[in-house]
């Protein structure tokens, strides 16, 4: 699926499909954070099962006001313990499947609101 951003100054998810998304028009075959106000990092996870404390922490030294995290192709939801850094920010986190966080992301980006997307991108089985 394409999709366009309606402010081309900010990072916006451009496609995506099973095991990719486009950023910018760029194909990414990998894990990633994207920002609306040009943050993008590797997040170093191939599966839901890789992730640890350490990649919500990493979430929260971005100091957006929302992170939206796609746990893959499927709704998968953190354990509670491992949002400690981001509520003691008070950033919030909305978990949905890659595929939701990727539209959900270019809205508020769109809307140019600081907002965060840790998509997990999983390999294609």
């Amino acid at each position: 699926m394409k999709l366009h951003a309606d402010l081309p100054d900010t990072h916006s998810v451009t496609g995506y499909g099973p095991g990719w998304i486009a950023v910018g028009g760029e194909r990414i075959e990998t894990s990633l954070i994207v920002g609306s106000r040009g943050e993008r990092l590797p997040w170093p996870c191939r599966r839901f099962e890789d992730l640890t404390p350490a990649h919500f922490e990493q979430l929260a030294t971005l100091d957006a006001e929302l992170v939206i995290f796609g746990s893959g192709e499927r709704l998968r939801f953190p354990p509670p313990p491992w949002l400690a850094a981001l509520m003691a920010k008070r950033i919030g986190l909305e978990t949905m499947d890659t595929a939701a966080a990727c539209r959900t992301y270019n809205i508020l980006a769109g809307e140019g609101r600081h907002v965060v997307a840790a998509l997990l991108i999983e390999p294609v089985r």
